[in-house]
């Protein structure tokens, strides 16, 4: 079979000179990691390794076939033994290349910096400049920033395939890469003068680099028992002392610093679903909820324990030589300090109080002990904001005092750390299915004889019940009666959060989100909840309540029942948590806006939000949709969501004189086939108008380590959303998308979707060939999440969950979720036109769509960058799993076809001769990257085949089978 087209095999061209430091780094580290396997396996190990890498790039770089059969001859005729041998040299290769990438990155964007090179999109620098462009003012800005809110949100998913023990490794390798870069600096700037340590340090920086890559070697790559919860909960907390406690702090003075050092309200915050996200996952509890609590607690005050040590070290300043404030003073009087040596020197006498006072409060929250003790743990802060006002009276005092140069470098940094994380270093989520909400609900109510059958009401019905419930002040429980295991659990959650929320504080827990949210009853359900614990205090109205309108028979555009209506009953209740509803597939989203207007229109709703913080999350799940409807289809009808949601609280607004904001929630993945894609642009491509200041998003699986686990990069990625909110609140389109462009998308969504649909639901057979030709059965057995890959123990594409689901098709390389059914469209669409002219003036109508609508043209881009990391040649091969011939050629051929009516279609609209024509960046990864990949895919189809044949008392084939999993995730990045 003919290999698809990569920018690889299309360009041919020599590497430039910007990319030698990252060739000079890759053959490094492939020169060490060579050495080790020699020195740790023998000579003959290492001249497998090479053999087959010599193969591999012959063919992936110069389409060499002969290479490509003697290299499947090869690898057949290998034993268990050298197979998982081979295994774990790539994938280790595929790690130290991501780390050799993400160096380069850095290292391009700092020399362009230093060589005033124009700003890269995604920078606060190029945002800043767009916006001062347009006339908008650095006060506006700041005023802008001060009612915003901008929370990437970490999940855990079935994907993260890493250990933290060995992100701890690469984190040391990538730090000894950076150190390397900084020798060589050094080295240029003595150019002609002799260096006698440049060779010493370098050779020193070798030895070090390759410590870390044997204790890699020699470090299991894989869990042997499945991971928990716990263990996520940690995986999750290394990027916070990695990146996040110390970076976020900088992207704030970065921001303030280009705005003339105008003060910045905190509108950056840290989100997590880790411990809190009970939807499919039996293993999350209210034990868990407070371990994670415990746990984020810990890891913030740790740090600031850290932090006002050096603080101590730093501020020596004495009385005897500089004045300090009257607040300082007596700061530095209340402190329990009163050790001889240091009574002239009260800004350490003041810090060894508030340590003590850290300590004290670290105890009382986690039960932990502070790492040292110049007096005793005393005192405790009530909340974050106590020890907030204790630094600022330092700062204070050291800025009015000649101390300014002193407050930047650490001081500053910690209070805005304290500013953004408090005591809960992250708010978790709380998230549940709502047919949980409705079983738990329903045997309250039948135990305590009030409903006997509440799942059997009609919808209307359900509402009014709710309604009543919620204004009653007595609660539902009946002492002493026993409750089901589910009801115990889902009633302890809610009792968890309103502890955490008082011993953490408010931002501890904030969102209540609510899984498959298809009627209005699903969101009264969770106040019920919440009243139950009492998370809702109050009443919603000053009589008794009456029915809202139901979805089934919503109120015409423009009219509202209830609320916002002369004489509209007034209550006084207050909610804890923002009840959030997710709408996940093509159908709940299409039906989002009707059911919050008719939540709304319910008596007491919207004052009840109003008075709660006056914020309505909703959010909109991209992986589910995606993988109900294809990817146009979901990109669509999200776009739409929004849209109609924007309008909607606007009109309430309007009506009501309520100040309610909006913000959207995208549960987008990492990757484009799970909703995922560059943030920059996919912030930017939202409907206008739909994004003012306000948004949450999730990352997720293999993707938060790609982001975050580099400090700098991190950093980067956090700058990327700041600046791509700014330059979509305060530069919106000035108007809506063209109808003709609506049009053409409304009309090309139904096609693709068909086209989809008739593949992945009505294709008999499917099922099997999916299971069979991927790797799907075997991710569901690896230990790399604590979730179960399937909602229920079946084959059933609808109960597979959509994270393995996206997942598997990249292990394969089809990433069919991120582009199939599209190729069909514009055939369609284009086909519909009739004649030659009509056909030309489509084309155009999708060119200009390209160019002009950011909606449109970040959706090709998606799809541009995951065909350029699929390969029917490789897919083919795991297509052979597939027993029944039949079923293989009919599904592959399907998919091979559209395959490339959807690459001909984007060459047709955006003009384009190969992928990826404008990602040089994306196109360097791929020429250097995939001929390593390649051995990971053919070694992995071979053990699938061998272990699915029967041979499964062989437990390496198995490990070689994840291992390979593992290397793949690594090497594609975003298509997993």
């Amino acid at each position: 079979m003919k290999s698809s087209p990569t920018p690889a095999s299309a360009s041919r061209r020599r590497d430039s000179s910007e990319e030698q430091p990252l060739i000079d780094d890759i053959r490094l580290l492939g020169r060490i990691l060579g050495d080790v396997i020699r020195e740790q396996e023998g000579e003959e190990a290492f001249a497998l390794v090479e053999k087959i890498r010599t193969l591999s790039v012959s063919f992936r770089r110069d389409a060499d076939h002969a290479a490509d059969r003697a290299l499947k001859n090869l690898l057949k005729g290998l034993s268990a033994a050298e197979t998982v041998r081979v295994i774990r040299a790539f994938t280790y290769f595929s790690h130290l290349a991501n780390l050799a990438e993400d160096r380069h990155l850095i290292r391009r964007r700092t020399e362009a910096e230093r060589a005033g090179e124009n700003a890269a999109a995604g920078s606060l620098e190029l945002a800043l400049a767009r916006i001062r462009k347009a006339g908008i003012a650095p006060a506006a800005v700041v005023e802008s920033l001060a009612h915003s809110y901008v929370s990437p949100v970490l999940t855990a998913h079935p994907t993260e395939v890493q250990r933290k023990s060995i992100l701890d490794a690469e984190r040391a390798i990538a730090q000894l890469l950076t150190e390397r870069d900084d020798i060589k600096l050094r080295q240029r700037a003595f150019a002609g003068a002799k260096d006698a340590l440049t060779p010493v340090a370098l050779a020193d920086n070798e030895s070090r680099m390759r410590s870390r890559v044997i204790q890699l070697w020699q470090t299991r790559l894989l869990r042997f028992s499945k991971l928990t919860v716990a263990d996520e909960i940690e995986n999750a907390l290394s990027y916070y002392e990695a990146t996040f406690l110390r970076e976020i702090p900088r992207v704030y003075a970065d921001l303030e610093r280009a705005l003339g050092q105008r003060e910045i309200a905190p509108f950056l915050r840290m989100g997590q679903w880790i411990g809190g996200d009970r939807d499919g996952n039996p293993n999350v509890s209210a034990e868990s909820l407070e371990y994670a609590m415990r746990r984020q607690a810990e890891l913030a005050l740790r740090y600031y324990l850290t932090e006002v040590h050096f603080l101590g070290g730093e501020l020596s300043l004495s009385a005897t030589l500089v004045d300090v404030s009257v607040e300082m003073q007596a700061l530095a009087e209340r402190s329990p300090d009163h050790n001889e040596h240091r009574q002239d020197e009260p800004y350490r006498r003041a810090l060894t109080g508030i340590y003590a006072r850290l300590a004290a409060t670290l105890r009382e929250l986690t039960g932990g002990e502070a790492a040292r003790h110049a007096v005793a743990p005393q005192n405790p802060y009530h909340h974050a904001e106590e020890f907030l006002a204790d630094l600022r009276v330092i700062q204070e005092s050291l800025l009015d005092k000649h101390g300014v140069a002193m407050v930047a470098q650490r001081l500053a940094p910690l209070i805005r750390a304290v500013e953004v994380f408090g005591f809960h270093l992250a708010t978790v989520d709380l998230r549940q299915s709502s047919d949980k909400h409705e079983a738990v609900v329903a045997e309250l109510l039948a135990t305590a004889r009030i409903e006997p059958d509440y799942a059997a009401l009609a919808e209307e019905a359900k509402q009014t019940l709710l309604l009543r419930l919620l204004d009653d002040a007595r609660p539902l429980r009946v002492p002493d009666a026993a409750y089901s295991p589910l009801a115990q659990s889902e009633l302890a959650i809610f009792a968890a959060a309103r502890t955490a929320r008082a011993r953490y504080g408010a931002a501890a827990i904030r969102h209540y989100i609510i899984s498959h949210t298809e009627t209005v009853s699903d969101l009264l359900e969770a106040l019920l909840l919440q009243k139950e614990v009492g998370l809702l205090r109050g009443t919603l109205s000053n009589g008794a309540p009456t029915l809202g309108t139901g979805v089934s028979s919503l109120p015409p555009e423009g009219e509202l029942a209830g609320l916002g209506r002369p004489g509209a009953a007034l209550g006084n209740a207050t909610c804890d948590l923002i009840v959030v509803p997710l709408f996940e597939t093509i159908e709940d989203l299409r039906n989002a806006a009707p059911i919050v207007r008719a939540f709304y229109a319910l008596p007491g709703i919207q004052a009840l939000i109003q008075r709660s913080g006056a914020e309505q999350d909703v959010m909109l799940g991209y992986s589910d949709s995606n993988k109900d409807g294809g990817i146009f289809t979901s990109n669509w009808e999200l776009y739409r969501a929004g849209t109609a949601l924007a309008a909607l609280i606007d009109e309430l607004n309007k009506k009501s004189g309520t100040s309610i904001r909006l913000r959207m929630f995208h549960g987008r993945g990492g990757t484009v086939g799970r909703g995922g894609g560059p943030s920059y642009q996919a912030i930017l491509a939202q409907p206008p108008g739909t994004v003012r200041g306000q948004i949450r998003l999730t990352e997720q699986g293999e993707v938060i380590g790609s982001k975050y686990a580099n400090r700098e990069i991190g950093r980067r990625n956090l700058e990327t959303l700041v600046a791509a909110t700014l330059e979509a609140t305060l530069l919106p389109s000035a108007k809506p998308a063209p109808s003709s462009f609506m049009a053409a998308a409304a009309e090309l969504s139904t096609a693709s979707m068909a086209t989809y649909r008739a593949l992945v639901y009505d294709t008999p057979g499917f099922g099997d060939y999916f299971f069979s030709a991927t790797p799907i059965r075997e991710i569901a057995e690896l230990n790399i999440g604590s979730r179960p890959a399937s909602r229920n123990p079946s084959r059933r594409i609808e109960d597979l969950r959509a994270v393995p689901w996206s997942f598997s098709w990249g292990q394969c390389r089809l990433t069919l979720p991120g582009w199939y059914g599209f190729g069909s469209a514009i055939e369609q669409f284009l086909a519909a036109a009739g004649g030659a002219t009509a056909r030309k003036e489509r084309q155009a109508l999708l060119q200009r769509m390209y160019a002009q609508w950011p909606f449109f043209s970040t959706l090709l881009s998606n799809m541009d960058m995951v065909l350029a990391k699929s390969d029917l040649a490789l897919a083919s091969r795991y297509a052979e799993l597939v027993e029944e011939r039949k079923l293989r050629q009919k599904v592959f051929s399907m998919i091979e076809a559209e395959w490339h009516r959807t690459s001909d279609a984007l060459a047709l609209i955006t003009g384009a001769k190969q992928r990826l024509e404008g990602n040089v960046e994306m196109q360097r990864s791929i020429r250097h990257r995939f001929p390593y990949i390649d051995p990971l895919h053919h070694l992995q189809v071979e053990l699938m085949r061998r272990w699915r044949a029967g041979q499964q008392d062989d437990e390496r084939l198995q490990r070689g089978i994840h291992m390979s999993i593992n290397g793949v995730a690594a090497g594609l990045r975003n298509t997993g």
